[in-house]
């Protein structure tokens, strides 16, 4: 089954701190978000169903009809697969996950229904389940391709070995994973090389790490070295900690979670930075405690 070549922002803006579970914006103040992040050129909207307890999609779908901005001017991701307890889904137990074909096909319906669109341009399975059965996966997304209903699908914090257990019935086209400063490893444990090798399109999330969030010290190492590089290249710490995962060969696309034009317009202008090969290699060391073998 023949997928859409996926056309993305290089930036992506991630909508799961816009609602419930962030900075709770009115509609208005949603539309008027999607607005500003589009004018920075950021075109791609990353979803999951689960995001503000199975809410955020449909106050998303209010504030985009209500911009009036064209669906064909912007992509939309979603993922599903978590089952998570929330007022929303009052029969689950457990936190849990779910990839049989008829939740694919119905949860999907909901997320479009929710978004007010026809189409998302990337489905992703949120997360790998033990359960998984890629017969069963390929006959549901194979179905929502030839109905038009996702452009292409992909899948979010996945191994080599996961992925490869799905391409051989289906073409993954992108993998969302955990990737920065201070969550490096995909760098070195073949996740990014799986993802070039195969063309699959790399997305990161949490592309900041832990710098504003921890004291640590790994962190410390690493907010001494930033505090050099950012009067080298007259800039800001995250445009660094953004330029250096761009710096990367297999094209990463970072998913900023932002619900701040100020943020969203530095992440836009990262792209700008060229780090010099022994600067990004000095965040490299710092992380890690040592010095590459």
């Amino acid at each position: 089954m023949l997928q859409e070549k996926l056309q993305f922002s290089r930036i992506i803006q991630g909508v799961m701190n816009w609602g419930a579970w962030g900075a709770k914006m009115s509609t208005q103040q949603m539309a008027e978000q999607i607005e500003h992040v589009l004018n920075l050129g950021i075109t791609t909207f990353d979803h999951a169903d689960i995001y503000g307890g199975y809410t955020t999609e449909a106050e998303f779908g209010k504030a985009f009809k209500e911009s009036g901005v064209n669906r064909e001017d912007v992509q939309l991701i979603s993922k599903l697969g978590i089952q998570y307890l929330s007022d929303e889904r009052p029969y689950n137990r457990v936190k849990h996950y779910q990839y049989d074909a008829t939740y694919i096909l119905e949860n999907t319906e909901r997320s479009l229904q929710k978004l007010n669109t026809n189409y998302l341009d990337l489905l992703l399975l949120h997360r790998p389940s033990p359960l998984m059965d890629p017969l069963e996966i390929k006959g549901a997304i194979e179905r929502l391709l030839t109905e038009g209903k996702i452009k292409s699908f992909g899948v979010s914090n996945f191994t080599p070995s996961q992925v490869a257990m799905l391409e051989k019935h289906i073409k993954v086209s992108g993998n969302q994973v955990q990737c920065s400063i201070t969550q490096y490893e995909p760098m070195l444990n073949g996740v990014l090389d799986d993802m070039v090798t195969k063309d699959i399109l790399p997305m990161a999330w949490s592309p900041l790490g832990s710098i504003f969030k921890e004291h640590t010290q790994q962190t410390m190492r690493v907010q001494n070295v930033l505090e050099t590089l950012r009067a080298k290249y007259r800039t800001t710490t995250d445009q660094i900690l953004i330029a250096w995962l761009l710096k990367h060969p297999s094209g990463i696309h970072p998913v900023i979670g932002t619900s701040k034009v100020s943020h969203a317009k530095a992440a836009v202008k990262a792209q700008e930075i060229n780090l010099d090969i022994q600067d990004w290699f000095e965040l490299l060391i710092a992380s890690q405690g040592h010095k590459v073998p």
